[in-house]
């Protein structure tokens, strides 16, 4: 898988173009989110993101869509997704 090699801390732009495809729609994609300005630099949300790894922006994803903390998920980097840790 592609995503594979930007899995780490300030991939978040590398992370998307590799999802999407094409860097002119992972950056589009970023200021619809309110990630980046339309001059192309990250808003400090972006910024926030970025210094996230894979991980930590699945499970931040997981975890507003539960209304749980991000430490309760586990992730999977086959799905780039986090599942609920077993109890």
């Amino acid at each position: 898988m592609v995503t594979q090699k930007f899995m780490g801390k300030g991939k978040l732009v590398n992370r998307l173009t590799a999802q999407v495809g094409s860097k002119g729609m992972a950056v589009a994609l970023l200021k619809k989110r309110g990630d980046m300005t339309p001059d192309g630099k990250l808003t400090p949300k972006g910024e926030k993101r970025n210094k996230m790894t894979a991980a930590g922006r699945a499970k931040d994803r997981a975890a507003k869509a539960e209304g749980k903390k991000p430490s309760a998920f586990k992730y999977n980097p086959n799905t780039n997704s986090a599942k609920l840790k077993d109890k």
